[in-house]
């Protein structure tokens, strides 16, 4: 299905974090708009089109939003991403990008980010020896440092500084899957004992307002 109205969209995971080897999937994140009058009738259009083959993932702009200001780490990388790696990038594009530090806040990204993080080690551990438990654990270190990132300084880098640090300790957390008990109890810790340089809450009204202008942008198209 073709979608239209695309806001952003840019190559995510394991591309970007520079993590990718041979035969590793191309993941694909963006938004778009829905035509304004759809929203507003008995039946309102999908908010998200997920297709594998390539993999892409498009979520409408207001859900996009909703998940951003929750600190959701999945969605908050589209408006981080380095600019090559952005494929379509249109001015309402732009201006989200502009406004992204308005989606955070201190306790959202701590148990978003935590919050990941567990889900990861939990895989890993009920797949223990798996193919994938190395995978789990490289995502279980990059959540934990990234999250620690944005908490700490309000920037998120998206591409990590060693991708053979993380393969190291991937392979090492899948000959011995408890070990990473102590990286994710390590990140607990320094989460609990630094001082966070965002709010309390997101600004939500920067947001709010944007989302108005892609309403007003959208308000004529036909559904």
């Amino acid at each position: 299905m073709t979608v239209q109205n695309i806001l952003l969209s840019g190559i995510v995971g394991s591309t970007a974090y520079g993590l990718a080897r041979e035969g590793s999937d191309v993941d694909r994140l963006g938004m778009f708009a829905a035509p304004t009058a759809s929203l507003l009738g008995l039946h309102t259009p999908r908010e998200s089109h997920v297709t594998t083959a390539p993999d892409r993932t498009l979520h409408e702009a207001a859900k996009w939003c909703r998940l951003a200001l929750g600190g959701n780490p999945t969605v908050m990388e589209l408006a981080w991403l380095p600019d090559e790696l952005y494929e379509v990038r249109t001015p309402l594009g732009d201006e989200l990008i502009g406004i992204r530090g308005a989606f955070l806040s201190a306790q959202r990204v701590r148990d978003a980010y935590l919050g990941y993080a567990g889900q990861q080690f939990r895989k890993l551990e009920s797949r223990a020896g798996d193919h994938r438990t190395a995978k789990h654990a490289r995502h279980l270190k990059r959540l934990c440092h990234q999250g620690l990132e944005l908490y700490t300084t309000g920037r998120l880098t998206v591409r990590v500084e060693d991708p053979e640090e993380y393969h190291r300790f991937g392979d090492a957390v899948a000959a011995d899957p408890a070990s990473a008990r102590s990286l994710l109890a390590h990140y607990e810790s320094a989460f609990a004992e630094t001082r966070s340089a965002l709010p309390d809450r997101p600004d939500e009204a920067p947001v709010e307002a944007w989302l108005l202008r892609v309403r007003a942008e959208f308000y004529a198209t036909a559904a």
